[in-house]
């Protein structure tokens, strides 16, 4: 079979509070950052695995809150402008646990600390991890990250990864049927960033072929995987 060459399109991922799938898994996290207003401290640490979907709920709660918060990586934090982060009314730093290989990033995100609970302003952090596990090494940020609320994103279950499979789909433009995502499902890795991977080889491979993203396209490159 001839293949076509392929061509690396960017694709539209959905952020909005209408393409966050609700299941047991994430109905506690969603909970806890709608309530944002009674943040202890104002601040809220949002752990999960990575993929989970914490950069899609950290914009659901910029929108659903009304901040519009700012979302920043924790790698650039050394580099960015913190004084115009301060003075933002809400601010998400995402990859957290990542802060110690980074320097300059833990001073950087101490400072943004104090000057976000200085006005009473809202701070979201996400990390694969505990504050605990970060290794923190810069005491002042440590007790104050670890005096923040902890909600968590849990491993999907199958109604949540069917929908998230779906979603992946869709921002690809391809629409799929339920017998695909049934096959999927019980042989595939558990998790966001399988799905992910996943979504991207079978329309990856679909282009290639020339063909539609098909039960009958996975199953010959899971058989042959």
């Amino acid at each position: 079979m001839t293949r076509q060459l392929i061509f690396d399109l960017p694709h539209r991922t959905a952020l909005g509070r209408e393409d966050f799938y609700i299941s047991a898994t994430n109905a506690q996290a969603l909970a806890a950052l709608d309530a944002w207003r009674d943040w202890p401290g104002g601040k809220m640490v949002l752990v999960g695995p990575p993929a989970a979907g914490k950069t899609h709920l950290a914009h659901v709660w910029a929108s659903a809150s009304g901040n519009s918060a700012t979302l920043h990586p924790a790698s650039k934090l050394a580099s960015a402008d913190i004084a115009a982060l301060g003075a933002q009314p809400a601010v998400v730093i995402e990859d957290c646990e990542t802060l110690p290989l980074h320097p300059g990033a833990q001073e950087a995100l101490f400072h943004l600390h104090n000057m976000l609970a200085a006005k009473g302003a809202a701070l979201l952090m996400t990390a694969a991890s505990a504050p605990r596990d970060w290794g923190l090494t810069l005491a002042d940020l440590k007790s104050r990250v670890q005096a923040a609320s902890v909600t968590r994103l849990e491993a999907p279950d199958d109604a949540l990864l069917s929908a998230v499979l779906i979603k992946l789909f869709s921002d690809r433009q391809i629409t799929v049927s339920p017998a695909l995502i049934a096959y999927l499902l019980p042989r595939m890795e558990r998790s966001f960033a399988a799905a992910r991977a996943l979504v991207a080889k079978l329309d990856g491979e679909a282009l290639a072929r020339g063909t539609g993203v098909s039960r009958a396209l996975a199953a010959s490159m899971l058989d042959n995987s």
